[in-house]
């Protein structure tokens, strides 16, 4: 059996799984629920310090974005930081803790950007015998108005001020949660990196507005006749996440970062994705409040399974595996050229993918009088459209040309040679080089 435990930033978990900072991590109960069902950590719903009170709206905070047979996409959620008093979360943190020394328990915290506010709180966190912090630098509403979460997050110098702050005040592992608002999430991580962050956490919440009511014209959810933007999470956001996370993994200036993958992750698949592409563990929200906490044993047996299969043996063999495939898109290998192939016998001429490639692509599928389809190989650029659009999942291949064939579409003679591709005389780089 494959073993599923995880040693991040040196805090130790049975499994990569833990919930991240959000409503189902607000309180005891909650928590206590989350590890019998078998979570291997939690992040502790975002702390503030004593000062101007945290009031959250008392009407719908959720709105929701549905696919077609409405399974849950994405959620917006305009909730705050938590509202429930501070001592409160510090003694259940505290209790929780002791019962289950085994599990990770990481404190969010997210305090004015003052160097006296994060002394001040610091040390009653490390009171609880918490296993590390997280700074919220990522929340895109409400906090960000008083000039906390995302309003820091967006600002390269105040993520390194504050983490430099924070690793001098304490001695617990520091994880710098990372907002997705920004252009390019490089800088931050290295701001972080820079300021002695132990880890960074990303993605956290997309700045949203998931949908308007047309008859009150009104942003949803609504309180009392009015909208607001609000943090977008869930599936939807996945590929957002995934991309910001290679981007830390493979940038020089953060190499070695470990990093704790967030948004979307909702089956093993996704973790296991999550974790090829740099990340050390990875952080649950939507499909916990989506499914409940008992959807972790399915993830917790779908990677062991998947990791038996493939011959790994611990979480680490896996973490970046994918990192040295992802290129910057001149670096591809444009000698490389496949083609459509459809698969007759799973075929049920439904004519999906005549429609997308008649009307917006390369008209490279023909259609007979009985409704037969087949690929003009002429004129087939291998956009991969029709296997996307296809219902029949594996019906529509894309399967590569062989060296030395030629290109019915270009006329050109296919050179499989990717060692040689980087010096490549069809390689943009080469020419802007020269």
């Amino acid at each position: 059996m494959a073993d599923l435990s995880s040693n991040f930033v040196g805090i130790k978990s049975p499994n990569p799984f833990w919930l991240a900072s959000a409503p189902p991590t607000d309180k005891e109960y909650n928590v206590r629920r989350a590890f019998e069902a078998g979570w291997g950590g939690v992040v502790w719903k975002t702390l503030g310090s004593e000062g101007p009170p945290v009031v959250n709206v008392n009407g719908p905070r959720y709105g929701a974005i549905y696919g077609a047979d409405r399974r849950l996409l994405g959620l917006n959620n305009i909730e705050l930081i938590t509202d429930r008093p501070l001592e409160v979360n510090l003694r259940e943190i505290k209790a929780v803790k002791r019962d289950y020394p085994d599990r990770a328990l990481v404190v969010s915290l997210m305090v004015p950007c003052e160097e006296a506010a994060w002394k001040a709180i610091l040390p009653l966190v490390e009171d609880t015998g918490a296993d590390g912090v997280e700074l919220n630098f990522g929340c895109p509403h409400g906090m960000a108005e008083r000039g906390m979460g995302s309003a820091v997050g967006q600002v390269p110098e105040y993520i390194e001020m504050v983490t430099r702050w924070v690793k001098q005040n304490t001695r617990m592992p520091c994880i710098v949660k990372l907002t997705p608002n920004i252009t390019d999430v490089r800088k931050p991580a290295r701001a972080a990196h820079a300021g002695g962050a132990d880890a960074v956490s990303l993605i956290n919440t997309i700045n949203s507005i998931t949908s308007v009511d047309l008859d009150d014209m009104c942003p949803e959810p609504k309180i009392d006749g009015y909208g607001s933007h609000g943090g977008y999470c869930g599936p939807a956001v996945k590929p957002i996440a995934l991309n910001m996370v290679a981007e830390i993994a493979r940038d020089p200036e953060t190499a070695g970062l470990p990093i704790s993958g967030i948004g979307g992750v909702t089956t093993w698949r996704d973790a296991a994705e999550y974790l090829s592409l740099g990340a050390g563990n990875v952080q649950v929200c939507t499909a916990a409040m989506t499914y409940g906490f008992k959807i972790v044993e399915e993830m917790k047996s779908g990677l062991s399974q998947w990791m038996d299969e493939k011959g790994y043996s611990s979480i680490d063999d896996v973490v970046g595996r994918a990192v040295p495939k992802v290129k910057d898109w001149q670096d591809l290998n444009l000698n490389y050229v496949a083609k459509a192939v459809i698969n007759q016998d799973d075929c049920i001429k439904c004519g999906r993918c005549y429609a997308a490639c008649e009307d917006t692509s390369h008209q490279a599928i023909g259609m007979s009088e009985d409704r037969t389809f087949s690929v003009k190989d002429d004129e087939c650029v291998a956009c991969n459209l029709c296997v996307n659009v296809c219902p029949v999942e594996g019906c529509i291949t894309m399967e590569p040309m062989a060296a030395g064939s030629v290109d019915p579409r270009t006329g050109k003679t296919v050179e499989k040679d990717y060692a040689n591709w980087t010096t490549h005389p069809n390689n943009p780089a080469v020419h802007a080089a020269e």
